[in-house]
């Protein structure tokens, strides 16, 4: 998976010597207009930046705006940058990539016309943002170090060393840790004496990651502890406890487990008053990831329900990620199959919610993209035709023998011209086709075609109503009791070998899979398109599953392994099927005719396709099957059903 980088730590960097603001008192700078214009425009400067920016950006694109329109007012074009930068700021924080860079390049524009280089400085270091904040780094670092270049020659080198801050942050996240860590080692002199005691630790603490990720675990443990010092200096509650847990992964790392546990509970007790929820659950989950490693499974478990519950309240995705892996691991250590499954499919089913979350940033990145060529091919084509007028007129003074020469040129410079920028196209066009081909390709593994389509296009897609459908539904008998005699290991091996095998076989069919739940399996023919022979393949799609697990039962007993036994049933009807869901999307179908379908399962028999009353009418005359009579057959909450056994002639 891919790693992501917010913003708003590079933004954090450019603010860090800002203190707490008052805006009372800049408000009022601002409303006295016997101030100078000068005076006016810098307390609106920090009214936005860092007033709003952080948390209403919307305030601050439109505070920002007062500052343009003074600026143009009193022709002070250097504040008319300065607002521009703040706008095209505010539009990033809002994932307006494309209005946000159309700012920037105005302020880039004009910055380099009155030559204001801190303000130029400025813009690239935003323009480095956006291309971070879309994972684009190659662009962000190009941006950042054209931002350096700039504040070398101011000099401003606090602001110069930040931008390296960020560099190494960006090849960092790339796992380039040696390159991060030479513009580390560069920063931290100058950040100790220059810096602010905030600018200072962040670099410590940054090291220390590093260092920690390469394994060096003492080395990153003398970072964190100097780091530490910086907090305690200033009163930093919230960083102790982001130190303290830092700490406590080397100790972790190192196999110290209850040296690790100690600064762990330490940090719990900082992060406890953070507003931010993400930082409590955390810690809870490192807590419990460190118990488990520790042998102590119990303990683990009360904390990772801890950091589960944060997480649900806090709706943050990679927190339910760690907390029910924590889980997963906890129960199956103590030997509780059930609920080491159960939290195994949940971590797997937030793990493909992470995975949609990636492709919708990467569509989102793709469509920054295309309208940057597209922006780029117009700009180009304005180029082409300023260039053939003056060719024209060229042409218009010259002699006769001169105008076929030149004409000549023209035509070979324009062919070449044209080639550069079919080609740049055909790349451009390229690169965004497998970029989408590899988002579809994800989309697809979680919804059905039709739908993932539909909600491409409209962005949601409605529930549909079917009225014929068949439900597939296995289970395995005994499960539970089954279950005691495996290894975790061995269990999940063996129920996503068949289930595999399920996929594989309900795509050979056209069956559309529906949901895994426990050692259940849900699949449907009929949808989310109907066919004609839909209810004709779903039977042949569970008569070659049940195949398949009488076949595996012969292999395990063969080789003395403990086997499954399966019990298969369907029946066909009305359901309604849609997409559940905000976070995760899932398509899922609902009706009588899925708790009917249930019913025929749990009152089928082992290695048996057990059908209901309006399956096999449907069928009956099919010279593919045989069908066996069972009569009515008691089914709880439905009575008596009429059913069948089918087999394949």
């Amino acid at each position: 998976m891919k790693k992501t980088f917010s913003i708003y730590v590079f933004i954090f960097i450019s603010c860090s010597s800002f203190a707490q603001v008052n805006l009372d008192s800049l408000w009022t700078i601002w409303n006295d207009k016997t101030q100078t214009d000068t005076t006016r425009l810098e307390a609106m400067k920090i009214i936005v930046k860092p007033g709003y920016l952080f948390s209403r950006p919307d305030s601050a694109y439109y505070h920002a705006d007062k500052i343009i329109k003074l600026a143009e007012e009193k022709n002070l074009l250097a504040y008319k940058v300065d607002g521009l930068n703040l706008q095209g700021l505010a539009l990033i924080f809002q994932s307006k990539y494309h209005e946000g860079f159309q700012h920037l390049e105005s302020s880039e524009k004009i910055a380099q016309a009155i030559n204001y280089r801190a303000g130029l400085g400025e813009c690239y270091n935003a323009m480095g943002g956006l291309y971070l904040q879309t994972n684009n780094f190659p662009r962000s670092i190009k941006q950042f170090q054209k931002g350096i270049s700039i504040f070398q020659k101011i000099p401003d080198s606090l602001k110069m060393f930040r931008a390296k801050l960020n560099i190494a942050r960006i090849y960092g996240n790339l796992d380039k840790r040696e390159v991060a860590m030479n513009y580390y080692l560069e920063a931290l002199p100058y950040m100790k004496s220059k810096g602010t005691s905030r600018d200072y630790g962040i670099t410590l603490l940054e090291i220390g990651r590093s260092f920690n990720l390469d394994g060096k675990y003492l080395k990153a443990q003398e970072y964190f502890n100097n780091y530490l010092k910086i907090c305690e200096i200033s009163n930093d509650q919230n960083g102790k406890g982001w130190g303290l847990m830092d700490l406590g992964s080397t100790y972790s790392s190192l196999g110290e487990y209850d040296k690790a546990h100690e600064y762990f509970v330490q940090s719990a007790k900082f992060l406890k008053e953070s507003k931010a929820v993400s930082d409590v659950a955390l810690i809870k989950a490192k807590i419990g990831m460190n118990l488990n490693m520790n042998k102590k499974p119990s303990d683990a478990i009360k904390w990772c329900l801890e950091a589960a519950n944060k997480g649900e309240d806090s709706n943050i995705t990679t927190l339910k990620v760690t907390a029910y892996e924590c889980l997963y691991l906890g129960y199956k250590e103590l030997g509780k199959m059930d609920l080491a499954l159960k939290f195994h499919e949940l971590h797997l089913v937030y793990t493909d919610s992470l995975n949609l979350q990636e492709t919708r940033d990467r569509l989102r990145q793709m469509e920054f993209e295309k309208e940057m060529i597209a922006d780029s091919l117009i700009q180009e084509e304005e180029k082409l035709k300023i260039e053939m007028a003056h060719k024209e007129e060229v042409m218009k003074k010259d002699k006769f023998r001169n105008i076929l020469f030149s004409s000549g040129l023209i035509l070979l410079l324009l062919a070449a011209g044209f080639f550069s920028r079919w080609r740049y196209v055909k790349k451009s066009k390229d690169i965004l086709s497998k970029e989408k081909d590899r988002s579809d390709n994800l989309l697809l593994n979680i919804l059905p075609a039709e739908i993932a389509e539909e909600l491409k296009l409209k962005g949601s897609a409605d529930a549909r109503d079917f009225e014929q459908v068949s439900i597939l539904f296995t289970d395995f008998k005994e499960f539970t009791q089954m279950s005691e005699k495996l290894s975790a290991k061995d269990l999940v091996a063996e129920i996503n070998h068949c289930f595999k095998a399920f996929d594989g076989i309900c795509e050979k069919y056209g069956v559309e899979k529906i949901k895994t739940i426990g050692d259940s399996y849900m699949a449907a023919g009929g949808l989310p398109v109907p066919k004609e022979d839909s209810v004709k393949n779903t039977v042949l799609a569970a008569l070659e599953m049940a195949a398949f697990i009488i076949n595996r039962k012969a292999e395990r007993e063969a080789a003395g392994q403990i086997p499954f036994e399966m019990r298969t049933g369907i029946h066909t009807g009305n359901v309604v099927a849609g997409i559940v869901g905000v976070k995760k999307f899932q398509y899922d179908v609902w009706g009588d005719t899925v708790n009917t379908a249930s019913r025929i399962e749990s009152n089928g028999k082992v290695g048996q396709v057990n059908i209901s009353q309006s399956t096999y009418e449907i069928l009956k005359n099919d010279s593919n099957f045989v069908f066996e009579s069972r009569g009515k057959v008691q089914a709880k909450g439905k009575g008596e059903i009429e059913m069948y056994f089918v087999k394949r002639v």
